[in-house]
């Protein structure tokens, strides 16, 4: 095996005929953020009202069969953290992704239509028929996330232009103005649970939403991860784009799908999260930088933090009662959000 030093900071380890080329720093930052995402899990799992600590998580790891803790642990706040991971990784991979596809860092799923639109046929879900089965509120909000992304690029006409944006905070405020009617005219025993969920309440999560979280996070992951290059070329502009042999329309196709398969899929589990797929980008390009698979491992990782962090702290903070992730989440949010702002103020 040899080592050869390149440009820009990046090291060429080579095998034979196979060659692998790291960036060292970038390298060091994600296994800190990896650190970072176990740490805060493993502390949300013997965090909680309930009795169960250290020692029943190390029992429940050597013995789950007879360990005490299992039923605390084991069956509500595993699920309930895998889950947040799952959906916080989703929200950061989908901004990730729409932010590159605008060529715009203010994309949003939120901003863009795309996540008032799953949560619109949710609610109406929930309200008009609250005996609808779990499984089937992930492909709802995909029909009213794809519905909306489809109404907003037709009228926009360009998926990589201010106007597209523009276009989909319109829709949103829109959407937004529809969720709230519904709820005013409907019955109160239903709004209720309608708007717990909106919240972004962690709360009622149970076990067998974990394939559901697991699979669409799985499912966008490799899409995303598959078309890193392309995304790459694409944000060097279209003439560029096309130049080089990039199929546009494909990957405008998977940038736009994939990032209404995870928002939808989150949206479902965990309810309305705002901010997540806007600051993860952010915050991956600040301390990471580098291309799309840089920017995509840093969303997935900032993301999955943000919403454990959020939810444990929502959780633990007041307990025994429970204040929805969402909004943990908006307080923690807003103030980074601004901060990242204030330290980029001169290069925006």
């Amino acid at each position: 095996m040899t080592v050869k030093k390149l440009g820009n900071g990046y090291w060429l380890l080579r095998c034979h005929a196979v060659g692998l080329r790291l960036h060292p720093r970038r390298m060091f930052v994600v296994t800190l953020l990896v650190i970072g995402l176990l740490s805060v899990s493993l502390l949300a799992l013997v965090s909680g009202s309930g009795q169960a600590g250290w020692n029943e998580l190390l029992a429940l790891a050597s013995n789950p069969a007879d360990a005490t803790g299992l039923s605390i642990i084991g069956d509500l706040r595993l699920p309930r953290t895998i889950i947040a991971s799952s959906c916080g990784a989703m929200l950061g991979l989908s901004g990730a992704a729409l932010q590159s596809l605008t060529r715009n860092g203010l994309a949003d799923p939120g901003l863009l239509g795309v996540r008032e639109g799953a949560v619109l046929v949710i609610v109406l879900a929930i309200i008009a028929f609250p005996h609808t089965p779990m499984g089937l509120r992930p492909f709802l909000g995909m029909a009213g996330g794809f519905a909306v992304a489809a109404a907003v690029a037709l009228i926009a006409g360009s998926l990589s232009r201010l106007r597209f944006v523009l276009i989909g905070i319109g829709f949103s405020w829109l959407l937004s103005a529809a969720i709230s009617l519904l709820i005013t005219v409907s019955d109160i025993d239903r709004v209720q649970i309608a708007l717990t969920w909106l919240a972004g309440s962690l709360a009622t999560v149970t076990p067998d939403m974990v394939p559901l979280a697991l699979t669409g996070l799985l499912t966008g992951c490799i899409l995303m991860f598959a078309t890193a290059r392309w995304a790459d070329v694409w944000l060097l502009g279209d003439s560029a784009t096309v130049g080089l042999g990039v199929p546009t329309k494909t990957l405008a196709i998977i940038h736009l799908c994939a990032p209404v398969l995870m928002t939808a899929t989150a949206v479902s589990c965990v309810g309305s999260i705002g901010f997540v797929g806007l600051i993860a980008p952010h915050t991956a390009r600040m301390f990471i930088g580098g291309g799309q698979k840089s920017l995509l491992a840093g969303s997935f990782l900032i993301g999955a933090t943000l919403l454990v962090v959020s939810d444990t702290v929502g959780r633990t903070a007041f307990a025994p009662l429970q204040i929805p992730a969402g909004i943990v989440l908006a307080l923690i949010g807003v103030p980074v959000l601004l901060l990242l702002l204030w330290r980029r103020r001169d290069q925006l």
